[in-house]
């Protein structure tokens, strides 16, 4: 139920911006933007909750990504800049009930977009 966008191939020190809208109307608490790089684990970008839109952002990321939301288009959002070759994988939106304890782990999302491909080249 959730529809991700906006990956491509970029320089170092570019930027780009993903998209994710929820096309049911969901019950989540949080969305979240997650990343897959090749042989590793699924792991953490940003948190945003629906009601307030508090944010969490993992240490990698803070002060060249920004994550937010559009309550009225279900849509969340990430612009990612100056962007670093270490940044490339498949990056996956997520939704669900999450607690402020589990949202920052995948167990906390019960709905993920189909990943959308994030290159950056040195």
């Amino acid at each position: 139920q959730l529809q991700a966008s906006g990956g491509g191939l970029v320089q170092a020190g570019g930027s780009l911006r993903l998209s994710c809208t929820a096309f049911e109307r969901s019950v989540s608490t949080y969305m979240a933007w997650f990343l897959q790089a090749p042989g590793k684990e699924r792991e953490l970008v940003a948190t945003i909750r629906w009601n307030g839109g508090h944010t969490y952002y993992t240490d990698s990321v803070k002060g060249r990504f920004t994550i937010s939301k559009d309550n009225a288009a279900n849509s969340v959002y990430l612009q990612m800049n100056s962007l670093k070759p270490e940044d490339t994988a498949v990056y996956y939106c997520a939704a669900g009930r999450a607690t402020m304890l589990t949202s920052t782990t995948p167990q906390g999302y019960s709905s993920w977009g189909q990943g959308t491909q994030v290159t950056v080249s040195s």
